[in-house]
This record gives C-alpha cells, structure tokens and sequence, in this order.
C-alpha cells in the first residue's frame, strides 16, 4: 500500500505503526522526485492498521489525509480501504432542482447520537416527503459531542458517530429510501484542539484573518498544496461515501486572491466528477455576501456554485412572525412583509441596499433571467439561526401552531429549495443550544467566554445567567429531539400538515417552477396578510392574531377556485372574489 504525505519542511519522515502494530519497527520514508515536498512509501497494510508520520525524529502525528482517527484528533490514523464496503442499494443521484432539504445533526437526531441510529429514523424523513438528508459536519471534533464546526480532520469522520463505515451505512440505508444525502463541510478554518496540520506546511496564514484564527492557506506561497488537499477532500466525500452534495460553510471567510479563486476551482472539479460518476452532484453555499456571482456559471465570470443559502429570506420571514427588530433583523422589520415580498421575487432583500447592521451598502441584484429560483434556499429555521440566540429556542417555543403553519406554507411554496430543520416539522419543542465537549480546560473556558460575549452582542431571549453552559453534557442532552412528540397534540397536526404541502410540492408543477418572474406578491402590512401567486396557484397567510383578513384573490374571470389545503381549515373566496381568513391562518387556492 502506497503511503505519501506533504511535509515540504522536513528533512526526514518516516511512517510510524500503532495500534497492534505498534512494536513494528518505523519505516523511512523517500522524497518523491516528481512532486516537491511530498514523502512516499511504499508499505503492506490493511484496512484498519493504525499509524502516524514522524517528522525529523519528532512524535507522531496524524496523517493530514487519514479516513479514520480511531481515537480521535492528535491520534494516530487507522487505514480505510472504501473498495471493501459492501453498498446494497443502488444510486442514480438526486437532482437539486425540485429537491426539499432537512438539515440534521447526527448526535442529537436520536439519543444514541449515532449514524445508525439515525438511519433507523429515516424512513419518517421519507413519508414526510423530504429529497434529501443535509447532515451537520461529521469530521472528527475533540471530545463526544459538539456541533461539529471545530473539526480538525476534513478527511475524516467523526468516530463515537460510527466512523467512515457508520457514515457509507447511512448512506446506503438514505438511499434505499431515495433519499440523497448532503454534507456540511467546513473549508474555513479548522479546529484548534488536535490540530497538527501546522507542524506538517504551510496550511495557514496570517496574511488573512477570520473569526476563528488564522486563515486556511488558499493564496499565499505553499497554497496550491492546500487548495489540492481540501479539494480532494470534497471529491473524496462524494465519490467514497456517495454523497449527492455538499454545504459549504461561511465562504465568505475564504480569504482567497489568486486566480482562480478556490472556489471556482472546486465547482469545476465537482462538476467533473459528476461528469465522471454519471450522477448529479452539486454544491450549497452558506454566504452573507448576497453576491449573485456565487451562483453565476463560470463561462459567464462567476464561481459556478449550485445553490447558496438566503439568510434575507429567513430573516424578513421571521420579523414577519415574531416582530423582533433587534441587530440584523433591524432593517426587516420595519416593514416586514414589503421585505419578505422583495425576497420571494428579487431573491435578496439587500441588493445594494444599505444594511444598518453593517453600515454600509451590502449585496447587489440578481439577474432573474440567469438566476433560477432553485439556487437560493428558503427556510425559516436553521442550527444557526436557532443556536445563535441564547437560550436556542425554537420558534414553536414562542409562535402558535396557526403561525408555525403559516411559516411552512411560506417556505414550501415559495420559489425557492426549501429546508426545514429536524424536528420543525412537528413544532419540536426541544431547543438547540450551543454545546461543546473539549478535553482542554483552557479552550472550553475560551469558548464559555466567547459565547457570552456573543450573547451579550446579538441578544435575542433570555437574560445574564440563563445561559445554558456549553460545556454541561445537561446542555447536549436538552437539544435531543423528543420522538414522543409527533404523536401528540398539536405536533402531529402539524406534521400533517406539512405532509400535506410537501404532497403538493410533488403534485403541482407550479410549485417546483424554477423561474422566479411566474412568481408575483400581494400583501398589506397593517391588516399582516399576504398573497403568494404561483402561477395558477394562490397562497393566502393571515399573520394578525386578531381581526378576520379580507384578501382579494378573485380574477375577475370567473374561474373556478378550489381549496387544496388550508390551516385550521380551507376557505373559499365569496362571490366577490374575497378570501376572508380568521387569524393565524393559511389558505392554498388552486383552480
């Protein structure tokens, strides 16, 4: 088996046995003469053999690319031969256009906190109605439990989950449901804690700066190494796990100067690889940039990314629902529905616009005529916007279920990919609180400080002291989804009904159109109703909590209306072309 590693600043390495093979002697690694800085040998193992790298006689070191860290960061490699799993179910891919996604963190899915427990859940993610599983990072993190944005090995997979073959389990188990599965993977930064990258090239630099630390070397000497390491890392995600696609996280922290960026790069190689597999493979930005070249085709000068995330959407839909006007919300809600109207047809609500919380103009239009509606994500709830208030609450934690209902019609029918957040479809009422297990005392300090300050900052509930610790296991176990719940009032009426709109979603072209200008809104901020037109379709959302609305959704030509859905109950307009909806209600008028 061959076993190479880049380590440009080493005068010798050598390739150290662990594990059962611990007692072998090390075996001297030779420069490879074709590629500068990389060391190779040549040496028999199988899967499973545990080892690490010694540089200049030092200690061991995890290999870089290692597919398992068996115990975990800092630990030493164990080797994984992907040729040897046994795949059941056959896989075609899953498409992005027409997909509906459902973020899920594997150690909070279940009790258990593992990929097969996860897996024994999915045949409820399918009834429901959802294309395809996007998990949270799943790369190795220190300790037990945690978010899974402190990873340090991108190569890896996090072994209390189950490891590499717990992660291509669920996979297969996801496909066998038709379900596609889509990875969070984190190419900004890397964990401090088991993070020996440093010691081996120059994988970061301070020429750039993020909120984690120094930035991961993209455009200074020694980048191309790097932007070659996380690059196979993706491939390898895709190709050996079979996954459908990954999520990129805050690219707007990748610092890169050089030509091509990075991530123009990566769109390519992934587009590739797609031509190579035979099976639709895509990338999902997360991004505040508000950039439309995210998504713009390469040939016509953007990065050639398949989707990105809309936080303006989210953030006009839920000053529409709660009211809140604090930090970033600010700007939507002074006029809440004209902002969430401006998102549902121009896709971004600052598009050159000025951003109170920035300061400054932020964003610039998308061309709709280039820009299928499909390429921007709708949600109303996410781990981020969740786990970023104080206390995590949900929105089931403040809203009735008539809201909470509202809220699901908007996202499912609006234009865009919608993805909802475990549990949301029930109205979970568990929260979803930061939480960390680090093993270093300093750090976990560190990141109790750092979130208080956070809180102190971007406060939306609780007061000083309620903060949950993110270090208490009690915190973890609080975030557990309650699988009680769906069979009990009100959850499992509105599990209903977002099966019935998910239903919809399948049934009705209208719904799944990719081009935004067929869509068109209606709304009048002080009565707090609107009025989604999808071609021929009409959803009417009443957000008052008191009088009836009256909305004109008749168009004059005499057209038979007919209710396909509605919360509490489906209306129908009068014969004067008015809907009149009690409060906190939804209606879907088809022809």
């Amino acid at each position: 088996m061959l076993f190479e590693v880049w380590a440009p600043g080493a005068g010798q390495v050598a390739l150290q046995w662990a594990g059962d093979r611990a007692g072998e002697p090390a075996i001297p690694m030779e420069r490879d003469v074709g590629r500068a800085g990389w060391w190779r040998t040549e040496a028999p193992a199988q899967d499973g053999d545990r080892y690490a790298y010694r540089l200049d006689g030092g200690p061991p070191l995890p290999d870089p690319r290692a597919a398992r860290l068996p115990e975990g960061p800092g630990g030493p490699g164990a080797v994984v031969e992907h040729d040897r799993f046994d795949w059941r179910h056959p896989w075609s891919g899953g498409p992005l256009p027409g997909a509906v996604l459902y973020e899920l963190h594997i150690g909070t899915y279940t009790p258990e906190g593992t990929f097969d427990a996860a897996a024994a859940r999915l045949r409820h993610l399918a009834d429901l109605g959802i294309t395809h599983v996007s998990l949270m990072p799943v790369c190795p993190f220190p300790g037990t439990h945690g978010w899974g944005y402190d990873g340090v090995a991108p190569w890896a997979v996090h072994e209390p989950y189950g490891g590499p073959d717990g992660l291509k389990r669920f996979v297969d188990a996801a496909h066998g449901y038709g379900l596609g599965v889509i990875l969070d993977v984190v190419h900004n930064h890397l964990g401090p804690s088991g993070n020996h990258l440093p010691e081996f090239g120059p994988y970061f630099t301070d020429t750039h700066h993020t909120p984690w630390g120094a930035a991961v070397n993209l455009d200074a000497p020694g980048c191309e190494e790097v932007r070659g390491y996380l690059l196979g890392s993706a491939l390898s995600w895709l190709r050996d796990y079979r996954l459908d696609g990954l999520r990129l996280d805050a690219i707007h922290t990748l610092h890169d100067d050089h030509t091509p960026h990075f991530l123009t790069k990566l769109s390519a190689a992934v587009d590739g690889l797609a031509g190579q597999l035979g099976r639709p493979l895509f990338l999902i930005a997360e991004s505040d940039l508000n950039d439309p070249r995210t998504t713009a085709p390469r040939e016509s000068g953007g990065q050639g990314l398949h989707a990105q995330w809309n936080d303006d959407f989210h953030h006009a839909l839920h000053t529409a629902l709660t009211g809140e006007s604090r930090g970033y919300y600010a700007d939507f809600a002074r006029a809440p529905l004209a902002a969430l109207t401006k998102t549902l047809t121009g896709g971004f609500f600052h598009d050159g616009s000025h951003s109170s919380f920035r300061g400054r103009v932020h964003g610039a239009p998308l061309d709709l005529r280039v820009t299928p509606a499909y390429r921007l994500l709708a949600y109303a709830q996410t781990h981020d916007q969740i786990g970023n208030r104080a206390l995590g609450d949900r929105l089931a934690a403040g809203l009735s279920p008539g809201l909470l209902a509202c809220a699901a019609a908007l996202v499912l029918c609006s234009p865009f990919t919608p993805m909802l957040f475990m549990g949301e479809e029930w109205g979970a009422t568990t929260p979803w609180q930061y939480f960390t297990d680090h093993t270093d005392p300093e750090l976990a300090e560190a990141v109790r400080a750092g979130r208080r300050r956070e809180f102190a900052a971007h406060e939306w509930a609780g007061q000083a002291g309620d903060w949950p610790d993110p270090q208490d296991p009690a915190t973890r176990d609080r975030c557990v989804l309650d699988w009680s719940e769906p069979a009990l009032a009100p959850h499992a009426a509105l599990l209903a009904w977002h099966r019935t709109l998910l239903a919809l979603r399948r049934e009705l072209p209208a719904l799944t159109d990719p081009d935004p200008r067929h869509t068109d809104v209606h709304y009048d901020e002080a009565a707090r109703w609107l009025l989604l037109r999808r071609g021929p379709l009409r959803v009417a959302v009443h957000l008052g909590r008191e009088a009836t609305a009256a909305i004109p959704v008749g168009d004059g030509d005499g057209a038979r209306t007919e209710a396909l859905a509605g919360w509490p109950e489906a209306h129908l307009p009068g014969a004067d072309g008015v809907l009149r909806l009690p409060p906190e209600s939804v209606v879907i008028l088809g022809p």
